[in-house]
């Protein structure tokens, strides 16, 4: 057993160095300066805002200290060597607060500064004139009222985005606040409703702070260029009561032309113009009408406003009163030999000509008379009025027509006796009779009372050719003339004498005729159209090969005229292998019809209904289905067997016999394919457990994820096996994937067992025992322990155990899982309960107590040591550190005590490994 001495030196050691450590730090404080701190030493805060200070002072027993400032305070919190004070609502923008402490009769302070900034919150930019001349000066004007300090500030004016001027207060006093600037701005016409606006931009960034930025509202400047000359004005220089004059005002040279205004006038009448705008020009019209009262010399207004300034003409218009002259006839409607008396009357200014008869003097009328004959119907009579107005010569007519009453007369050149018209333009049919009033003309056939539509534009048909008797008739009398007409056309093929579409039915007699209609009976020829060209004539046997396309034309002398006629051959439904096939296949889920065409004319009906078994009275699915109410849609699963099919048109039908198999794509799901798979390590497994429904059987074939080879059949389950497969199942008819998880179980292994502290444990200490075990399912961890063991405690997972004082001299096992602590002295094979845990060293005291009376500690702590290493195994107490650092340790695969044990503990029983388990045991032995 060592002896005390490395003790007694370790206890030597560790006094002298507390010594000296207490020598160095009375040397220190004896030298060391006083001073008072101020923290923050410099801050800027926002006006309005709080600040805390913190003074503080390295004099170990200060007398007094405090904080002077002017500032609102908030609240204090203090200590021996420092105070800490809340600044509120800090306005002023520049304090500086001190900071003093009285220390050994003397007085120290700190002094700091304190500043206060103030965010743009208000950027005004001073209101722009509301219009403005392009081509003139203008000032922006901005201002940002409080903010600062000014030289951090920045103000830029801006037209829109562009910036136009940008000044920075650089070197501006800290105390300084607010800015002004002001810019002269040239007005250009592009500038009209442009955004003028004021950024204001406060950085602090230097500070520590950011930057903060504010706008101003913008203002809209509205631009104008108004041309210095006036208005061109247009208008008439007279103005007669009564009557609407146009009246119009243009501009040019003006912008924006759709903000000008235009005012017309007429004397004191305001006009209401139509404005209409062109670029920079502007047109108003408007219509004038002058009243009776307004008559004389008027002026004509014209005013152009925009931007507040205006451009005017004016022009003088005389208005004037001028009626037209009155012409009247004693007998207006007279019969003939009548005489007639005409006069013309105008204003009392005015000189009338009545047809080249003049008055005598203005104002005064004139008139002459005349014997009515056949000849002075509808004859109109003139007679002008002149009146002089403001140097012109202005005149009116006035006219009268004069009716004469007289018998019909009906006149060759008017009504001839024989008429030849061609069929087909449209012509008016005239008849016409002369007399006054007017006669009614009528023309009727004597035989059947048809009557001519005369003066009518109409076409002219075969049905109007005939002997027509004209009768002409008025008040005065009548007249009579027979009148002939002859119609001639060309010849015509119509849907009666020749069809368009003709229908034969096989096997049958037939001929194809053609009558046409025409003057003279035209003749008819039918070819056929295609390359034969063979002329069609007599009776013949119908064929197939007679259906197609002939031309039939007839001809005569006024023309000819063609048709296209069609023929048509029907026949009975028939069925072929080809289009129709016997055996058929129907792969479920493809929703695939049944293709089946039958040939006859008109298409057959077709429909497929199964005979007997799984598909008796079933409907086949048909690519086309000839329309009908059982035509059902196509379905997803269809029952295979034979099925009978029926084609059927007006000539007949018949029947073909149809077999149906089905087969169906690659299917896999849960029952035939479980997602999850569990093998055993060490296990022989041929494959995963996956099959696919389908029809062709289909082949299946997995491969982890990652591998390009399936694994190879018969080999044993390793944990490598565990992992992600993808299962394809294929047949003819498609293929289906799935996704396989597999999970390798495997029985528990332990990968660490284990004590700690590893390098040993003082008496008295605690330890840990710690053990892993590497199993799927993850394996259970359980410790075993002797009755009464109260300082002993496990981890969450069981994995770890703690023994907590007092400590443990002797040994431990760990047996199927369960820890067994024994302590206490070897008797004949056997192990004791411990009975004390060991005082702390004297070492332990040496190092919390003081330097004073340490060589005599020393000496005693040097006896115990030596006491407790020579007789604690005596009473049963053993030294753990020493017992732990000799690294005894062992493993039991298998049930029983520890190894070299004469016999198991003492009321602790036996270490029995349950099945597929592992024992492991911890040994501690004594030093």
């Amino acid at each position: 057993m060592p002896g005390p001495w490395p003790g007694l030196r370790r206890a030597l050691l560790g006094l002298w160095a507390a010594l000296s450590l207490g020598l160095l730090r009375l040397s220190a404080v004896a030298q060391e300066p006083f001073w008072a701190d101020l923290q923050p030493r410099v801050a800027l805060v926002e006006r309005g805002g709080s600040l805390w200070l913190n003074c503080s002072t390295n004099c170990p027993r200060p007398e007094r200290g405090g904080l002077e400032t002017s500032l609102r305070r908030n609240g204090t919190q203090r200590g021996l060597r420092w105070l800490a004070r809340q600044l509120v609502d800090i306005r002023e923008p520049e304090t500086q607060p001190v900071c003093f402490f009285r220390c050994a009769r003397r007085t120290l302070q700190a002094r700091g500064l304190i500043r206060t900034f103030h965010r743009p919150d208000r950027v005004e930019l001073v209101p722009l004139p509301l219009w403005q001349p392009a081509g003139e000066n203008f000032t922006l004007s901005c201002r940002v009222p409080g903010a600062g300090p000014r030289g951090s500030l920045t103000l830029t004016l801006l037209r829109g985005s562009q910036e136009l001027i940008r000044r920075s207060f650089k070197g501006e006093p800290p105390r300084a606040r607010g800015a002004v600037l002001a810019a002269t701005v040239l007005a250009r016409r592009e500038d009209h409703e442009a955004n003028f606006s004021c950024r204001a931009e406060l950085d602090l960034r230097p500070h520590g702070l950011g930057l903060f930025q504010n706008s101003s509202a913008p203002r809209q400047l509205r631009i104008f260029v108004l041309s210095p000359e006036p208005p061109r004005l247009s208008a008439p220089r007279l103005l007669e009561v009564g009557l609407e004059e146009p009246v119009s005002c243009a501009f040019d040279r003006l912008f924006p032309a759709s903000e000008a205004q235009v005012y017309l006038a007429l004397g004191d009448k305001t006009l209401r113009p139509e404005v209409t705008r062109e670029g920079d020009a502007l047109t108003a019209t408007a219509t004038v009408t002058a009243s009776a009262e307004e008559e004389g010399t008027r002026q004509l207004v014209c005013n152009v406003i925009l931007g507040g300034e205006s451009r005017e003409t004016r022009e003088n218009v005389t208005v004037y009163i001028f009626q037209a002259p009155l012409l009247t006839l004693s007998e207006q409607l007279a019969p003939e030999g009548t005489t007639v008396t005409v006069t013309c009357t105008a204003g009392t200014r005015a000189l009338v000509t009545l047809d080249g008869i003049q008055a005598v003097t203005p104002g005064q009328p004139a008139q002459f008379q005349l014997n009515a004959t056949e000849n002075d119907d509808k004859r109109t009579f003139f007679c002008e009025a002149t009146l002089e107005v403001d140097g012109e010569t202005l005149s009116k007519n006035g006219s009268a027509e004069l009716r004469v009453l007289y018998a019909p007369r009906l006149d060759d050149s008017d009504c001839p006796r024989s008429w030849t018209w061609l069929e087909g333009p449209e012509q008016t049919l005239h008849c016409e009779a002369r007399g006054n009033p007017a006669p009614s003309v009528h023309c009727a056939r004597p035989d059947s009372g048809a009557v001519l539509a005369l003066g009518r534009l109409g076409p002219v048909t075969r049905a109007l050719a005939g002997t027509y008797r004209c009768t002409a008739a008025n008040a005065q009398g009548e007249a009579v003339k027979d009148v002939m007409l002859t119609v001639e056309y060309a010849p015509a093929l119509d849907v009666v004498g020749c069809p368009e579409r003709i229908t034969w039915l096989e096997g049958a007699e037939a001929s194809l005729s053609c009558v046409a209609h025409g003057v003279p009976p035209p003749t008819v020829i039918c070819v056929r159209s295609d390359e034969k060209e063979e002329v069609f004539e007599g009776l013949l046997r119908v064929a197939r090969e007679h259906a197609g396309t002939y031309r039939c034309e007839a001809a005569n002398v006024r023309g000819s005229a063609a048709k296209t006629v069609t023929i048509t051959v029907e026949y009975g439904p028939r069925f072929e292998e080809l289009s129709c096939p016997s055996n058929w296949t129907w792969v479920e889920g493809s929703g695939q019809p049944f293709s089946c065409e039958v040939d006859g004319k008109p298409e057959p009906s077709l429909e497929c209904v199964g005979s007997g078994g799984a598909s008796e009275g079933l409907m086949l699915p048909l690519v086309s289905p000839a329309p009908t109410p059982r035509a059902p849609r196509t379905p997803s699963a269809l029952a295979p067997g034979i099925y009978i099919c029926n084609a059927t048109n007006p000539h007949g039908s018949v029947v073909k016999t149809v077999v149906v198999s089905a087969e169906s794509p690659p299917e896999m799901d849960e029952s035939t394919c479980p997602s999850n798979q569990t093998w055993l390590e060490g296990a022989q497994v041929v494959a995963l457990d996956c099959v696919s429904r389908g029809l062709p059987s289909p082949l299946v074939r997995c491969s982890k994820e990652g591998t390009p080879r399936p694994r190879p059949e018969g080999q044993r389950v390793s944990r490598n096996d565990a992992g992600t497969y993808l299962c394809v199942a294929t047949n003819a008819h498609g293929t289906d994937a799935r996704t396989v998880t597999v999970g390798v179980e495997y029985r528990p292994v332990v990968a660490e067992l284990a004590a700690s502290p590893s390098g040993g444990v003082r008496p008295g200490g605690n330890f840990t025992l710690t053990c892993r075990a590497e199993a799927w399912p993850p394996a259970q961890i359980s410790w075993r322990a002797p009755p009464g063991a109260s300082n002993i405690g496990l981890s969450s997972n069981n994995s770890t155990l703690s023994v907590c004082p007092p400590g443990f001299c002797g040994r431990a096992s760990l047996c199927d899982g369960h820890l067994i602590p024994l302590c206490g002295r070897r008797a004949e094979g056997k192990w004791g309960a411990p009975t004390s845990s060991l005082p702390a060293g004297p070492w332990l005291w040496i190092a919390v107590g003081g330097a004073a009376g340490g060589a005599a500690l020393l000496v005693a702590g040097a006896g115990l040591a030596f006491y407790v290493q020579s007789t604690a195994c005596k009473k049963g107490e053993y030294n753990v550190q020493e017992a732990e650092s000799s690294g005894e340790a062992v493993c039991l695969n298998g049930a029983g005590g520890a190894p070299g044990a004469e016999g198991g503990p003492e009321g602790a029983g036996s270490a029995e490994a349950p099945a597929g388990g592992e024992v492991f045991a911890i040994q501690l032995t004594e030093a």
